[in-house]
């Protein structure tokens, strides 16, 4: 027997969540589609929206006003158990009085599935994940990592449209978490999975996803690839929240096509202005898109030509980068830095360029 996937699509249009007869938003008109077989992972603050969204594709929250559709069925007014989706609990939620195998075929012994094909289907699910061999085991006599795919593979052989994944690596320790986001990442792209996938690691989202939802304050902020978010930041929100980035004020003193002329500092980039016109902007840099150079001598074999300056307020060593934080008459600036044979000390007079590519323009003031 072999499970089937059958990839489905996730579609809300303007919905809305209210709480306390309306004194409390958590969802704001929100729209966004999710197609057949992507993992699409809601990433943002604390607070902003991102689980409730979940629950609510779930049936375990209900939309206030507005539609969800999953596989292009309406399935706002659903409960949880007439929608074809599984979730993964950030908790795991294995029973620990039950066998791996038994957890597995929970689900499908409660919906009425003849024993012998539920046995069949969870040790099937449990080969998916690497468990073959282990459904004889306790919960208890497994390791983080493996008790994460107990949970998806229980999951998986409910046969969902969707695989709803809230928050499945927050337990367990830094290391293991890149091992098992990227299995994740290779059985959703092997089965042909839809996942939708629920965090507040900008790491993690930008490692397993195809596309990225981040939300703010109730509302979408940006949506779009994991490079194009970083890469293209459309607010100061969004820059400073998918990874680091130093916020700087710039002038556009001119505008040719797609492409500005930008003043940072007395240096002159060439940037997208996506619209902005000549004045004051705010730029977003990137910290290795931050070129160092002492200005006594090279590091790294070249002295950077430039009228801008500052000086190392700290200089921090990581094995496989150096990390600085230099004082510039732009502002405190974050620096990443990979020449780690040559590296500059804190108190040194420093040079100061940029790379274009790690830069945005992401507001006029």
């Amino acid at each position: 027997m072999k499970l089937k996937t059958r990839a489905g699509s996730v579609v809300f249009d303007n919905v809305t969540k209210t709480y306390g007869h309306g004194a409390v938003t958590a969802i704001d008109n929100v729209s966004f589609t999710i197609h057949p077989g992507e993992l699409v992972t809601l990433l943002g603050p604390s607070g902003c929206g991102k689980t409730t969204t979940l629950r609510m594709i779930a049936g375990l929250e209900h939309a206030t006003s507005g539609r969800i559709l999953i596989g292009d069925k309406d399935v706002t007014q659903l409960p949880a158990t007439d929608r074809d989706v599984s979730m993964v609990f950030q908790s795991y939620a294995l029973f620990p009085h039950m066998t791996v195998a038994e957890n597995v075929a929970y689900g499908l012994s409660v919906t009425g599935v003849a024993k012998a094909e539920a046995k069949e289907k969870a040790e099937e699910g449990l080969n998916l994940v690497g468990l073959a061999g282990y459904g004889s085991r306790l919960p208890s006599e497994l390791s983080g990592g493996q008790q994460q795919r107990v949970a998806v593979a229980r999951a998986l052989v409910l046969e969902p449209e969707v695989l709803l994944l809230d928050e499945p690596l927050s337990n367990l320790d830094a290391k293991l978490r890149r091992h098992v986001r990227t299995e994740i990442r290779d059985l959703q792209q092997k089965l042909g999975l839809t996942v939708v996938y629920v965090t507040h690691d900008q790491e993690e989202a930008l490692a397993v996803s195809d596309r990225i939802i981040v939300m703010n304050r109730a509302v979408i902020a940006q949506q779009g690839t994991p490079r194009e978010l970083y890469e293209q930041p459309q607010s100061e929100f969004i820059a400073d929240f998918i990874g680091d980035a130093n916020l700087v004020d710039g002038e556009i003193v001119s505008v040719d096509g797609d492409l500005a002329t930008i003043d940072i500092g007395g240096i002159n980039c060439n940037l997208r202005h996506r619209g902005q016109s000549k004045g004051p902007a705010r730029i977003a840099v990137r910290p290795d898109a931050v070129r160092l150079s002492i200005l006594s001598g090279a590091a790294g074999g070249d002295v950077i030509e430039t009228s801008l300056k500052g000086h190392i307020t700290h200089a921090t060593y990581l094995g496989s980068q150096m990390q600085y934080s230099v004082t510039t008459p732009v502002g405190e600036l974050f620096v990443i830095d990979h020449r780690i044979d040559t590296p500059i000390a804190a108190g040194e007079q420093v040079a100061i360029g940029f790379s274009e590519r790690g830069m945005a323009v992401v507001s006029t003031k």
